[in-house]
């Protein structure tokens, strides 16, 4: 089956490959092609007491007719990119599954086919759904997924990957029939205005997928099978409500995050003690006193209007920022709002640091890196140090797209710039402290970005017709509310959004609401950034490398390189700096020590520049003759110093004037036009004592 959808079709099969899976389909949209798949157990773990639900997503190098690098020549461990797809493809759907229902499910996306031009992401939210919904598997869909972008003021649905090069704006939309589920997107400070217009745009662009997708579940879609759902008893639930209510109500007044759980840790094992002996299962006792918190939580918000900690809704907690809070480092900042705190440190580097990225469209550098962290300790706990987890990646990443806007251009600031954030403490939106603690750590640095950004996340509390926002969610308002949306932005405009929904959908109104919040209290945080530092530094820290650039004649690249890279090596050795030629002729030399970048810029300029008449230069003897001295004035370049040339008196041997090896500065006389250079070491040494007696 097929339907416009944009530029291309839309088309979805199933019931040709991957038969054995509980529900398998391939989605094409021009020459990209995935499949998606989805399995379920037929049976739950034993003590299993959450949804284990996995999403895995792969792009195949083949499917850009291309053989992997590396020394095993296949696909390894999941690369960001596949990562961040996978979780773009995971938060859509894991609301939609029943709430009980305990079965493990697994959906896999493989991308088979790529033309370069189309992503298979959005192909891959589409196929879940319809793989999903087509499946024996309880799942509350269909979805549907389209990606928005704006390109001279005009929106553009399912954009190339060539239109996202100059667009403004790149916002995937996630929707049901009902509203809209999930946002992710970047863009350039724009406005909070067009930002709804793109998501409105992209949720009307969904409603015939809605439809096709209605058809092909029809055409092919298996009955769903009936599963025992996990309840808990009505009368623990009574029982735990009694005994919980009045001593969840103390526990929630203590002011810190850590007192707070461990009081709701000392009451689950006094329940435990109390109702285990009445036959009542430990996993059950504690499923019924989260509910019993959720209710409290959500009460508190919806019926006494009131936050657990006592803020309003649209209220801040307590925010402090910090630079150059590290001695050594090229940049750093400390921020704190709540018990949520980022210290950023800024390093800059050379050309030589860039990442290269191997990625389906084909290889790209990366200059500007932002990487995210999160010890165990910031939350109180112990547990194994491994390398970056799928919520390390995904935090890390949106906090790079919300600075992305605002980074100095390559001609502008030629560095490697990379940004670590460690999260030291955590109680509500790490990922948007990240943000703001970068923006302060990159201006501590000195790197010129165009604008201060900051971020916020904000919550919702949803139930029949009442709705409340809520600015600035604490982590206890994440877990039990229905909503986590992300804004980060400049004074200007909108750089970054993520949403994720915990309910089928919101409507276009009650965004509105959200990002109307988001702004608001986004002008608080960067005014309070402002008084920690206004503005980028205008000096690097002593300890970072300085970047000169110098410009060549594009035709001496070669001579400066030399065979095998031998010239280009030399120098390199020799000064310790580092250097990158880029094909326009520009010469990039990065080192801490002023005097070697001196050097070194010397030795370029060199290679690559023409000999003229009258210039004095340092020459080095090679070899001697008998009438006269051959010396290198620049690697590969030798003239001659003719015995009349090395001194005033008369020069009866060369060997009694000159060694091999001494260097001395030759004034260059004159080039034959055979190319041969004539070099004079007493007229060099004229001149150089007639300006010694000027500056006496």
């Amino acid at each position: 089956m097929q339907i416009k959808f944009g530029k291309n079709n839309l088309i979805l099969e199933t019931g040709k490959i991957a038969k054995q899976a509980g529900g398998s389909v391939t989605v094409q949209f021009g020459g990209t092609v995935v499949l998606v798949t989805a399995c379920m157990s037929k049976e739950i773990r034993e003590g299993q007491d959450f949804f284990p639900l996995t999403v895995e997503y792969q792009e195949k190098t083949y499917a850009a007719g291309r053989i992997p690098g590396g020394f095993f020549k296949r696909e390894g461990r999941p690369s960001e990119s596949e990562i961040l797809t996978a979780r773009l493809i995971d938060r859509p759907i894991r609301p939609l599954f029943p709430k009980g229902f305990l079965n493990d499910v697994q959906v896999m996306a493989i991308v088979l086919s790529s033309d370069g031009e189309n992503d298979p992401d959005i192909l891959s939210v589409i196929g879940a759904s319809a793989a999903l919904s087509i499946s024996n598997i309880p799942f509350q869909g269909p979805l549907a997924c389209c990606r928005v972008s704006r390109l001279n003021n005009e929106f553009i649905l399912n954009p190339t990957y060539t239109e996202l090069e100059n667009a403004d704006l790149d916002l995937v939309v996630v929707a049901n029939k009902k509203g809209v589920v999930m946002l992710e997107g970047k863009a350039k400070q724009v406005s909070e205005e067009i930002f709804l217009q793109a998501v409105d745009f992209g949720f009307k662009s969904l409603q015939d997928i809605f439809v096709f997708q209605d058809e092909f579940i029809k055409k092919y879609g298996k009955e769903k099978i009936n599963i025992d759902l996990k309840k808990i008893e009505p009368s623990l639930q009574k029982k735990v409500e009694l005994k919980a209510g009045e001593k969840l109500k103390e526990i929630y007044k203590l002011s810190k995050k850590e007192e707070r759980e461990e009081g709701v840790n000392l009451l689950f094992k006094d329940l435990e003690a109390e109702l285990t002996p009445e036959g009542y299962l430990a996993e059950d006792i504690k499923a019924a006193l989260v509910e019993t918190e959720k209710k409290q939580v959500r009460q508190f918000i919806l019926v006494k209007n009131m936050r657990i900690d006592g803020r309003g809704f649209k209220d801040i907690r307590p925010l402090n920022c910090e630079v150059s809070v590290l001695p050594r480092t090229h940049g750093s900042s400390l921020f704190s709002r709540g018990q949520t705190q980022s210290l950023a440190v800024t390093t800059l580097g050379t050309g030589e640091d860039e990442q290269l990225i191997e990625a389906l469209e084909g290889e790209k550098y990366k200059s500007f890196m932002l990487h995210y962290s999160f010890p165990p300790f910031s939350v109180g706990e112990t547990k194994p140090v491994r390398g970056p987890g799928r919520r390390e990646i995904g935090h890390g990443a949106l906090a790079e797209r919300s600075l992305m806007a605002v980074m100095p251009s390559k001609e502008q600031f030629p560095y490697t710039i990379r940004v670590v954030s460690e999260i030291l403490e955590s109680n509500g939106s790490s990922s948007m402290a990240t943000v703001c603690a970068a923006t302060l750590s990159l201006m501590d640095a000195g790197v010129p970005v165009k604008e201060a950004v900051g971020g916020i996340a904000l919550g919702l509390v949803k139930e029949g017709n009442k709705a409340i926002v809520l600015t600035d969610i604490s982590g206890l308002e994440d877990h039990f509310g229905d909503m986590d949306f992300k804004v980060a932005g400049t004074k200007n405009g909108i750089t970054a959004v993520q949403m994720d929904l915990k309910i089928d959908g919101i409507d276009l109104d009650l965004l509105s609401r959200c990002i109307d919040q988001a702004k608001e209290a986004r002008g608080v945080v960067l005014a309070k950034m402002q008084e920690a530092i206004k503005e980028p530094r205008e000096e690097l820290s002593s300890y970072a490398p300085r970047i000169e650039i110098i410009r060549v004649n594009p035709e001496k690249i070669g001579a400066l390189i030399g065979p095998g890279g031998k010239t280009i090596k030399k120098i390199i050795s020799t000064t310790g700096v580092s250097i990158d030629i880029q094909d326009d002729g520009s010469v990039l030399i990065g080192s801490a020590d002023a005097d070697k970048s001196k050097e070194a810029i010397e030795m370029v300029k060199a290679l690559t520049e023409d000999i003229e008449v009258g210039r004095i230069y340092n020459a080095k003897v090679k070899r001697i003759m008998s009438f006269g001295a051959f010396c290198e004035i620049a690697p590969n370049k030798e003239g001659l110093v003719h015995v009349s040339e090395l001194a005033d008196h008369f020069v009866k041997e060369v060997e009694n004037e000159v060694k091999i090896g001494d260097e001395f500065p030759v004034k260059v006389v004159g080039i034959d036009e055979l190319g041969r250079i004539n070099l004079s070491k007493k007229q060099a040494e004229k001149i150089d004592n007639h300006e010694g007696k000027k500056n006496k």
